[in-house]
């Protein structure tokens, strides 16, 4: 999957699991509600190790967006307090 955001990757792998989860518990005779839950609870385990890359992976792009989120905001309040690039206040 190229040029998809990892979030995504990450969350259809979740649901992709607790589909094939799911479709595994469906020969099995026990209540729906139960066989959701079971398979939401294997599910879960299951991703804990099997998407680790992935969930690494949205991990960086979360902290990478954030740092950049912050850097502009930074930016953004010096401009309005009239400081330079550098940081320093312009002379009067």
């Amino acid at each position: 999957m190229r040029n998809v955001s990892a979030a995504v990757k990450y969350t259809l792998g979740r649901i992709g699991l607790f589909v094939a989860v799911l479709a595994a518990l469906w020969l099995v005779e026990m209540n729906i509600f139960i066989k959701l839950m079971v398979a939401l609870a294997f599910s879960a385990a299951l991703s804990f190790f099997l998407l680790k890359g992935w969930r690494d992976e949205m991990a960086e792009e979360m902290a990478t967006a954030a740092e950049r989120r912050r850097a502009e905001k930074e930016r953004l309040r010096s401009a309005l307090a009239g400081e330079d690039q550098d940081g320093e206040t312009p002379p009067n």
